[in-house]
């Protein structure tokens, strides 16, 4: 009988276990923050860097994503993106936002605020937190001086969160 209280215990914690349900793996959902290279290939070329935020929503395909691109001047890129998974660490998206760039110089996207489109890819490595990203911005009516489209490749390393 002394060891009642324990057997008692021993059940009771068992029949918890059983009705807990176990434990399910979930994906990342790829949020990151990353840096890399940006070259402007409209308005004679320009080299710079770019700075990157993406947001991935949960359960939707869709993402906030905000790039700063920093060359003669600096332009900032929100975007709105549809994202389309190819496999379980490769994203291919189409993003639609705005320019915010200002100033006599150009940035590598213009200095105009103007509509933007931006296609790009998102690689996660396997078995990390590291992103390889990858991107175009392309940029409608976007010089103060005769409009035009502005064109930018942008590439580099991000870290999810």
């Amino acid at each position: 009988m002394k060891h009642l209280p324990y057997l008692v215990s021993v059940v009771l914690a068992s029949s918890f276990v059983s009705f807990a349900q176990p434990a399910q793996a979930q994906v990342a959902y790829g949020s990151y923050v990353g840096v890399g290279p940006t070259v402007g290939l409209s308005d004679g070329g320009q080299i710079g860097g770019v700075l990157a935020f993406r947001y991935k929503l949960l359960e939707t395909p869709v993402s906030f994503r905000a790039q700063a691109l920093v060359g003669q001047s600096t332009a900032v890129v929100p975007t709105v993106s549809y994202d389309l998974p190819l496999n379980w660490q490769t994203d291919a998206y189409l993003g639609a936002g705005l320019v915010l760039a200002g100033g006599d110089t150009p940035s590598p996207v213009g200095n105009k605020i103007s509509f933007a489109l931006q296609p790009g890819v998102d690689y996660v490595v396997p078995n990390s937190n590291t992103v390889i990203f990858g991107n175009a911005i392309i940029a409608f009516d976007a010089y103060r001086d005769g409009g035009g489209t502005a064109l930018s490749v942008q590439g580099g390393v991000g870290l999810r969160f």
